[in-house]
Order: C-alpha cells, then structure tokens, then sequence
C-alpha cells in the first residue's frame, strides 16, 4: 500500500495509490480554501487534501487505507450544508463525491431509480421526467441526493411526499472499517432485521460514506394549483395553513414567509405583492374539476381567515414565477445587507406552537436589534430564519439563535427540523434528549472507534 502526506501542501494535484486504488489528491492552497467556509460564512480549518472517488470500490480503498494511517475524512456531495458538516478540524481529507453522479437505473414500474452519491436532485428530475416520474424532496438548493440522505433532508414538498428517510429505499455505504454494506430493500415496507438505512440516513457522514441509492420516485401530478395568499398577521396565516390541512385537501406545498421576507422578494424581483405575512401554497388534483373544487375550498378558507390577497397560478409558467419568488428568498434577503454574513437556522414545533414560535422569533429579534426574516415549511412545522450579521453583532446573533432553541424545546419541538446538527447545535442534543445521547455515542464508538469518520460533527466523542 502507497502512502502519501496528503498533509504535506506541496501546491500540487497529484495521483496516489490508496489500497492500490489511484486517485488524485488535490492539496493546492487555493483549492483548499475553497472548503474552510460554508454557505453561512461558519469557518474552518484547511483540510489536507480533496480526493474525488467516482465509485465503491475507491472509497472503500481509500476508507482502508485511511483507517491504517489513522487519517479523519469528511465525505462532501453539492456543499450545500448549514451547520458546519463539512468543516474541517483536525486537517481531515475531504472525500469530495461529486464526480460519483451516475445514474445507474430508472425503474417506472417499480417507481424507483438507483443513483451514485453525487448526483443532483435536478440532474435525477431530468432524467425521471420522461417517465412521467419525480424526485420530490425539495430542500431548496441543487443538493446530491447523497448529500440529502446523509442529512436527512427535506423541504417544500414534505407535507405530502416526506423527507428523505421516506424517500430512501436502500443504500449502499462504506462503514469505518472498510467494509461495504447493503442496507434496505427496494420495496415499499419491510420488517427484516433493524433498521440500519435509516441509522445512516441523517448521520451527517460519522458513520459511513453511501456509495449508492434506491430512491423513491412519485408520479408527476396532471392536475396543480399554485396559490400566494396573504394575510393580516402570521396569526391567521397559520389558522389558514392548519385548516386547510384539516380539511384533508390534497397540499403538496404550504409555505410561510413573513412581512420582511415579503419586503425583499418584492425588492429583489421588481414586484408589487402585498408586504404581509403570505402562504405559498401547492394543490394537486386528479382532474380538472377536482382542481377547480379545491381551489375554491381553498378560497373559502383564507378568506375565512381575512386573506388580504389571493394570486392564482394556473400555467407552468405563472407557477414556475410564483415559486421563484419563494426559492430565491435566501438571495433576496442576502441582497438587501451586502458584506453580512448570515445566521440560517431552524427549529420544528407542534402545529399549535407555530403561531406563537414565529411571534416569539420576530419579537426576539426586535429586542436584539436583528433584522430578522422568518419562513417556513408550515406544513410540517418547520421554521426557518435568517438574520445577516456582522462582527459587531455576533454576540446577539449567537444569542438569538440558543433562545430560539431553548424555546423550541420549551414548546415540545426539536432544536432542527431539517438542517441538521453538525458543528453548532450540538450543545442542544442531550436536553432534547435526555440519556438516549448515551446510546448515540455508544452506536457512535461502535461503528467508528477510531472517530475518523467527519470525526466533531453530531457528537462529542
């Protein structure tokens, strides 16, 4: 076996045998520091080395020969990430497996497809759409679907389809002791064994590297209405959103976006909405006339709720503007604090707490002199907010988002609905759940004693 010190920084891309397996190790500095920040500007350090691997068998070489010269990796797909999953802290090589993006089946009759680690969720969507098949988890951003997996994520269309963990049938993955594993089975349920898909699947790369994916995939609907709806206050936004969910009309999207969100995207896309607290809202139907009825349930309902605009897509195009106004929000927020850095985190709550928890947000944020946007995925409560920040206001920056938390858990919520832990929500795991921590770090040591898989993510070992 050919040993290299990836750490040596010699400012070179060069190719080298792990476990007899060449692959090229990039250590040229300014390659390098591409990876020591993430979308929210969180800092790292310089890790050692990217290597790409395109298949299983280089990352299970490379996962051996790192495992004998005791070398910590961190496993990367798009880099999309929030919460410092992908930075690094002891000079860790980054398995970066954006070149392992084949698609290596579609399946329309089983409603599957089986994907490499490192394509994309659009790349997938392209490829299904002639099938008249979809991928629907939405996290907003270009993510690999094995960067989703890995962080359990999920996003605008939950509310109907799930988040990953419904989403995955089976995967393959690489363990910490260079071991390939197949874990689930292509069906729609099974009662065999324990579940240890789903042990990986949200486990942020500490537990193995996935190589491979069987996805679920969902017929594209004939039939769709696109609704923004706005409101008087957040209050009676959230009254509509539960009703409507209530009332079992079939929503595929059921989004929030609160007053000063609602002032940006009208900035940022040059139009004129209503600047109140507003739904972005998804129906999908199975015919014509099913359409036309849940839309005017749907009518009924908001203006129930003192609905102060309603805007109806009907087109593909007419839809595809209204969700670019929600999909660009980050953006939108991002371009009215230029040089800022951003806090964009999340917390989940009980339905009945949502009303109260983006209250409680906005207030604390006005109290902390932060400029604050909220939105979420109301349909599955989950709350996202976004706050630019710079040097000077750091300190109420951190402070706000541990009274976000504190009140989340205080309300029966979890401390991230779907970004994830990573570097910094860590603190929060053992009030969230108790001595059940204990058993994750058991799980943890077990499966990777020598802690080299993105070794300071999730858990303190």
């Amino acid at each position: 076996m050919e040993e290299h010190d990836v750490g040596d920084r010699s400012g070179a891309a060069m190719t080298t045998a792990f476990d007899g397996a060449p692959l090229e190790v990039d250590t040229r500095p300014a390659v390098l520091d591409q990876f020591t920040v993430d979308e929210t500007g969180q800092a790292g350090r310089r890790p050692s080395g990217v290597v790409y691997p395109t298949g299983v068998d280089e990352v299970a070489a490379l996962v051996r020969w790192a495992r004998a010269t005791r070398t910590p990796l961190i496993p990367r797909g798009a880099g999309t990430s929030l919460e410092g999953h992908l930075l690094a802290q002891r000079e860790e090589l980054i398995v970066d497996l954006s070149q392992a993006n084949s698609i290596l089946d579609i399946s329309p009759a089983d409603f599957t497809a089986t994907v490499q680690p490192g394509l994309t969720r659009t790349q997938l969507n392209a490829a299904t759409a002639e099938s008249g098949l979809q991928f629907t988890v939405d996290p907003g951003a270009d993510a690999s679907i094995g960067g989703m997996a890995a962080t359990n994520a999920s996003g605008t269309t939950t509310v109907r389809y799930g988040g990953m963990r419904a989403n995955v049938l089976a995967l393959q993955a690489v363990l910490p002791d260079g071991s390939v594993v197949r874990l689930g089975r292509a069906v729609r349920k099974s009662s065999s064994g324990y579940d240890l898909k789903d042990l990986l699947i949200g486990s942020a790369g500490t537990l193995g590297i996935i190589t491979e994916l069987t996805v679920r995939l969902h017929p594209i609907p004939e039939w769709l209405r696109s609704l923004r709806v706005s409101f008087p206050t957040v209050s009676a936004a959230v009254d509509a959103a539960v009703e409507m969910l209530g009332a079992a009309l079939p929503v595929s999207r059921l989004e929030l976006v609160d007053t000063p969100s609602m002032v940006a995207i009208n900035a940022f896309r040059g139009t004129d909405y209503a600047e109140s607290p507003a739904l972005f809202i998804d129906v999908e139907s199975s015919s014509e006339p099913a359409a036309a009825a849940e839309e005017r349930e749907i009518r009924r309902i908001v203006q129930a709720n003192n609905a102060v605009e309603i805007a109806v897509a009907h087109t593909h195009t007419e839809r595809h503007a209204l969700w670019e106004d929600r999909h660009n929000l980050y953006f939108a927020v991002k371009s009215r604090h230029p040089g800022s850095r951003f806090l964009v985190t999340d917390t989940a709550v009980p339905y009945s707490q949502l009303a109260a928890t983006v209250e409680t947000t906005t207030r604390l944020g006005a109290e902390l002199g932060l400029a604050v946007s909220v939105a979420g995925h109301i349909g599955d409560g989950n709350v996202h907010t976004m706050v630019p920040y710079t040097e000077l206001n750091h300190a109420a920056v951190q402070q706000f988002s541990d009274s976000l938390v504190r009140h989340a858990l205080a309300v029966g919520g979890t401390a991230t609905g779907e970004h994830g832990i990573g570097l910094t929500k860590k603190k929060y795991l053992r009030d969230e759940h108790g001595d059940a921590v204990d058993v994750m770090i058991a799980i943890k040591r077990a499966m990777d004693p020598m802690n080299l898989f993105n070794p300071g993510k999730v858990l303190d070992t």
